[in-house]
C-alpha cells in the first residue's frame, strides 16, 4: 500500500437502477438487445461506478463488478461441465436457498477464461486510478456446485477449480493488474480443517506476481449472513495464509473480535470493515474515525486499509455513495491526527 490508511472497496459497487432493470429485461428477452447494446450499457455502468468511487474519495477502486451477478454467480456462465439445478423455493423472504445452483455433468473447465482480463482492460480504458481485481476463491465458488457423479464432494469441486482460478489470476496480472483479491467468505462460515483451506489458497495464488488480498466475510446475499459470525476459529492458523492482506468484516459486529488482529504476523496487512453494508444508516465520519482509532491500538497504521464490510452490490446506490464518503472523511480525521501529509 502506498497511501497511509488506504480507503478502498471490497469489490462490488451499487449498480444504477436502470442497469439492474436492463439486465432483467435482457434475461427475459435476450433477442431485443444486440451485443453492442449490452456492451455499451455495461461500459456506461462501469464508468458510473468509477465516478462514484472517485467522487467519494476512495484511494483504490474497482470496476464495480458490473458484469457480474452479485460477486460470484456470473462466473458459472464461464464454466463448462455444469447444468442448472431447478430451485425449490422462488417466493417468500429472500435467502441463500434462492440462489442459482448447478450440478456437474462433466469435468469443470473454462476454455475461454473467467472474464477477468476483459474486465481489467475495460477498467483501464476508463481510468488510471489504482485498482483492484477481485475473484471468488475455489472453496466459495464450489458452494453453488453439486459434484454429481463427477466429484465426490465440495472439496473435490474446489480442487478442480484451483487451476482454473490460478490460470485466470496469472492472465489478468500479465495484462497489467498489480492488485488482486481472493473472495473466500465461505470458509469464514465453515472454519473447520484450516490446513486444507490454507493449502487451497496457497495453490490458487501460486505464481501470481501481484499484491494479494483475501476477503472473508460472513455472507451478504440480500443482507443476510450464512453462518456463525465469529473469526475466532480461524485464528491463529489464518496468519499463515499465503496472501499479503486479510480483509475482514467488523462494522456490522461493532468491532467484536478486533483484538484478534494483534495475533497476525507483522508482515501481513489488514483491511478492516468500518462501515456496515447491511443497513442504510450512514455512519458519521467521527464514528468511523473512532472505530479506526481502536484498530490502530492493535495494528500500526502502515499495515491498515479501510473498507466497507463487504461489497455494495446489495446496497442502494445513494446509500453506498454516502457510506463511502463518510468512510473517507472519517479516515481523513485520523490521518490528520497522525500528521500524514497526504490527508
Amino acid at each position: 500500500m502506498t497511501t497511509l490508511l488506504e480507503c478502498t472497496v471490497i469489490g462490488s459497487w451499487a449498480a444504477p437502477g436502470w442497469f439492474d432493470r436492463l439486465n432483467a429485461e435482457v434475461a427475459a428477452n435476450p433477442s431485443v438487445y444486440g451485443a453492442y447494446d449490452r456492451a455499451e450499457a455495461l461500459r456506461d455502468a462501469v464508468r458510473l461506478a468509477i465516478d462514484d468511487q472517485l467522487g467519494a474519495g476512495l484511494d483504490r477502486i474497482s470496476d464495480g463488478e458490473m458484469r457480474r451477478v452479485d460477486f460470484n454467480l456470473g462466473f458459472y456462465d464461464y464454466l463448462q461441465g455444469l447444468e442448472p439445478i431447478t430451485r425449490e423455493r422462488l417466493w417468500g423472504p429472500p435467502a441463500h436457498d434462492q440462489r442459482s445452483k448447478y450440478r456437474c455433468v462433466g469435468e469443470l473447465a473454462a476454455r475461454d477464461g473467467l472474464g477477468l482480463v476483459d474486465e481489467y482492460r475495460r477498467f483501464r480504458e476508463l481510468t488510471s486510478a489504482p485498482g483492484m481485481i477481485p475473484v471468488p476463491g475455489p472453496f466459495t465458488l464450489a458452494g453453488c456446485i453439486d459434484g454429481g457423479s463427477i466429484y465426490r464432494d465440495r472439496l473435490a469441486v474446489a480442487e478442480a477449480l484451483v487451476p482454473i482460478i490460478n490460470k485466470e489470476l496469472k492472465a489478468v496480472v500479465a495484462a497489467g493488474a498489480d492488485f488482486v483479491q481472493l473472495d473466500e467468505p465461505s470458509f469464514a462460515c465453515r472454519p473447520d480443517r484450516p490446513e486444507i483451506f490454507l493449502d487451497l489458497v496457497e495453490r490458487t495464488v501460486r505464481g501470481v506476481n501481484a499484491y494479494i488480498s483475501m476477503h472473508m466475510c460472513f455472507g451478504n446475499y440480500r443482507a443476510r449472513a450464512t453462518g456463525m459470525r465469529s473469526y475466532a476459529p480461524l485464528f491463529p492458523a489464518i496468519g499463515s495464509a499465503k496472501v499479503n492482506r486479510l480483509a475482514l468484516e467488523f462494522a456490522s459486529r461493532e468491532l467484536a473480535e478486533i483484538e484478534l488482529l494483534g495475533s497476525l504476523p507483522q508482515t501481513m496487512d489488514v483491511a478492516v470493515g468500518l462501515v456496515d453494508v447491511k443497513n442504510s444508516w450512514i455512519e458519521p465520519p467521527e464514528y468511523v474515525a473512532e472505530r479506526l482509532r481502536r484498530v490502530l491500538k492493535i495494528v500500526p497504521a502502515e499495515r491498515v486499509a479501510i473498507t466497507p464490510d463487504c461489497g455494495f452490490s446489495q446496497t442502494a446506490r445513494r446509500v453506498a455513495v454516502a457510506k463511502a464518503r463518510a468512510m473517507t472523511e472519517g479516515v481523513k480525521i485520523v490521518r490528520k491526527e497522525l500528521g500524514y501529509a497526504g490527508s
